[in-house]
């Protein structure tokens, strides 16, 4: 290889991404009706999008940074479906993390160490944030719930029949999942963001799901 070759193949190397592996639950809610059907590549169910994924790790590292504990999220409007893109994201990070610790999730968010947030920042045309906030998290099937500073309050509830009142609990399989591949599916009985990216859909879709991720 010529110098110059070899100078031109550095140039366009990518971003050196370590070994990094997550485990945790991630609770999440949107705009849809009760399952939402994005999950069965459906359209969304008033025709766009308004969603917030919250990724609580319970053991991970980003190469030598663990993670273990800390919470991050994205919320985003989208003006159609997810796919058809240009949304409008808000990024949140755990104020407990550090220096070394806040870099490393912000790399995953921006989607450089692959996993969902490469596809979801393909979506997403103007980001706000981070932004640093306290986390209170409560991992606990179908009454999960996220408060992320002012910016987020999600609550899970069971769906009920609308009809009897009686609770339901639906779950659902997705092997071809990419935020994650078994989950309770739930309803909204608070769910609101605010700040840059803001919405209130509260009665809504809902679910609490653990995951796996790893890369590169």
């Amino acid at each position: 290889m010529t110098a110059t070759a070899q100078t031109a193949q550095t140039a366009q190397a990518p971003e050196s991404i370590p070994q990094w592996r997550l485990r945790g639950h991630v609770i999440l809610a949107c705009n849809c009706d009760y399952g939402c059907p994005c999950n069965f590549n459906g359209l969304p169910t008033t025709g766009k999008c308004e969603g917030n994924w919250n990724w609580h790790v319970e053991d991970g590292h980003y190469g030598d940074v663990r993670l273990d504990g800390l919470t991050f999220s994205a919320a985003v409007n989208w003006p159609g479906a997810i796919h058809e893109g240009n949304g409008e994201g808000l990024l949140l990070i755990d104020e407990r993390a550090d220096g070394r610790q806040r870099d490393a999730i912000q790399t995953l968010l921006s989607g450089r160490a692959g996993a969902p947030w490469a596809i979801i920042a393909r979506t997403i045309s103007r980001v706000h944030g981070p932004e640093y906030v306290a986390y209170e998290v409560r991992v606990a099937d179908y009454a999960s719930a996220v408060r992320a500073g002012n910016r987020v309050t999600l609550e899970m509830e069971p769906v009920r029949n609308p009809v009897t009142k009686a609770e339901v609990h639906p779950r659902v399989i997705l092997p071809e999942g990419f935020v994650y591949k078994e989950g309770l599916l739930g309803a909204s009985k608070a769910f609101s963001v605010s700040g840059d990216v803001a919405f209130d859909h509260t009665g809504r879709y809902a679910a609490c799901a653990p995951f796996e991720y790893q890369g590169p």
